[in-house]
């Protein structure tokens, strides 16, 4: 059953007048008829609305600089604050040396009361010391919380005397929750540090072997970076820094010497893309690892980027390998799974990745969004222009680079390419709008309210979504399929992370769960009606 215009004004009429003028921007039916057609985004949530959004500290702390495992991550904060230094997405990563690996360790400031009447700066100081002399690092990133920002405590001054007392590079990430509108705000700011004080601190000129790319926007979660890694490295290409799953301090400060870089996640990484193009001459190719036919074409684009007849035989040959083994294994799923309907609403660019997966298995995704996105991850990277700045945008400090008088070097002649982005996603990111059936419902922002409304017409078979939704939606009887940290599974990337994510997704449509609950709808008839007296009643 698909959403018409009157039944959407339904479910917004039971906001306020105003909160409904709000909501209404934020909500579209596709209409392919329609050149553009323009959504709502990156705003603040309407006060009292049960949103799924995280703050700019879970951005920056909790996506962009937790998988780093060669750092000691300090949260200066009260320990609430603490639960995003625990890094819930899990992010994996590995070591050959076990000792500079920290990612199991969470360590927090534990602000109190009195911190917070008489300042912090003292208690981190000393927390800094005491992780040099237990962990001794490479590096110590240090994130701000609310309080932080509010008590007005000098990060940037403890952090500069501390790295004066101990000689290694101790960054200050001002990202209390409350800056920006979500935590794509976060993002932002992480981008900013690391393209300021980390990439391009390294030695290296040259990469050192043949293909170099860095991977931008992939986070490793349930292992999705080794196995993107293993599919490259296979074909031939040099992998020298992910940012940030199972990525490193050190890898990082050599990202400037690579050929390409790769952007899966649109939304967290492409403010550093873009620096390192304008910086380093380094294009940056759109890529997407989720589904097979996705990553059949990434791996086309990129060995089409380098023109290399003998990389453009060893891709194919790859693909022609992975394909056979893994097609006989997902036919399998797809009969459980044809036929079927799904929501997918995540943070990041997921919302837009997992529709061509869910496709592959039969699945049709009738209504899709993203927590935090802007306006270009919806309508596609033309709109960029004619997005207005508002204050809450404004509050994140721009960083803008020049090029590097030493390092800077075009990796492709003008020429070509202008001829590439004719063919492939150079430097450009379409939106996900574009490949949104007529009908389906594209939302931005969804809340808990209009999640349950939208289930109740629509009926979907599963519901992909984030960590905070799906126990309201599994108590409606519909399977969620958590693709924020995976529910413990995974890898969804690549050919072997398809296969698993069929897995799940049949195993949760067979499960006998089901039987035992009943959806809200179900306890309703079908029809509702009246039986009124009439001439033959009379008769």
């Amino acid at each position: 059953m698909a959403i018409n215009e009157k039944m959407l004004e339904e479910i917004l009429n039971q906001y306020p007048a105003k909160v409904k003028r709000n909501r209404k921007k934020h909500i579209i039916i596709r209409d392919p008829e329609q050149a553009r057609q323009e959504i709502e985004a990156n705003t603040r949530t309407i006060p009292g609305i049960i949103t799924n959004r995280g703050c700019a500290y879970a951005g920056c702390k909790g996506v962009v600089l937790g998988p780093l495992k060669d750092m000691v991550h300090i949260t200066h904060g009260p320990i609430g604050c603490g639960y995003y230094s625990w890094l819930t997405r899990r992010n994996k990563a590995k070591s050959e040396d076990p000792t500079n690996n920290f990612l199991s360790y969470c360590v927090s400031t534990d602000m109190q009361e009195s911190d917070i009447v008489f300042g912090g700066e003292k208690k981190l100081a000393k927390a800094i010391d005491e992780v040099m002399e237990i962990f001794k690092p490479k590096a110590i990133s240090v994130s701000a919380t609310c309080p932080v920002g509010l008590i007005g405590d000098d990060l940037n001054a403890v952090v500069r005397a501390a790295q004066e007392r101990h000689g290694i590079k101790i960054m200050a990430f001002n990202c209390e929750g409350y800056k920006g509108v979500s935590q794509s705000a976060g993002h932002h700011i992480a981008n900013n540090i690391l393209m300021e004080q980390v990439i391009g601190s390294g030695d290296l000129e040259e990469a050192p072997g043949k293909y170099p790319i860095n991977i931008l926007g992939e986070y490793n979660i349930g292992g999705d970076s080794w196995e993107v890694e293993r599919i490259l490295k296979d074909i031939g290409y040099t992998v020298l820094a992910v940012m940030t799953g199972d990525g490193s301090y050190e890898e990082l400060k050599n990202a400037h010497v690579a050929e390409l870089n790769l952007v899966q996640c649109h939304r967290s990484i492409n403010y550093i893309a873009e620096m390192l193009e304008v910086k380093y001459g380094t294009p940056w190719l759109k890529v997407n690892f989720i589904g097979v036919q996705a990553t059949i074409d990434s791996l086309r684009n990129m060995a089409l980027y380098f023109g290399d007849a003998e990389l453009i035989s060893r891709t194919e040959e790859v693909i022609a390998r992975e394909v056979a083994r893994i097609e006989p294994i997902m036919e399998q799923y797809k009969r459980i799974c044809q036929g079927k309907t799904a929501f997918c609403f995540v943070g990041g660019s997921r919302g837009h990745h997992y529709q061509g997966l869910f496709g592959e298995l039969g699945i049709e995704t009738v209504l899709a969004g993203y927590e935090f996105a802007h306006r270009d991850d919806y309508e596609g990277r033309e709109v960029i222009p004619d997005i207005k700045l508002d204050a809450d945008t404004k509050n994140i400090p721009e960083l803008h680079v020049e090029p590097d008088e030493r390092r800077f070097r075009l990796k492709v002649s003008p020429e070509r390419m202008e001829e590439l982005k004719k063919k492939i996603p150079l430097s450009y990111y379409k939106g996900m709008n574009v490949e949104m059936k007529e009908g389906h419902i594209i939302v931005d922002d969804l809340n808990h309210y209009e999640t349950e409304e939208f289930i109740k017409i629509l009926k979907p078979d599963i519901f992909a979504s984030g960590i905070k939704d799906k126990y309201v939606v599994q108590k409606m009887g519909i399977p969620a399929k958590q693709i924020h940290s995976y529910d413990y599974s995974g890898p969804y990337a690549g050919f072997n992370g398809a296969i698993k994510f069929a897995e799940d997704v049949a195993m949760g449509f067979v499960s006998p769960t089901w039987n035992f609950i009943t959806p809200p709808w179900k306890n309703k008839p079908i029809l509702e009606g009246t039986v009124e007296e009439g001439e033959c009643a009379k008769c």
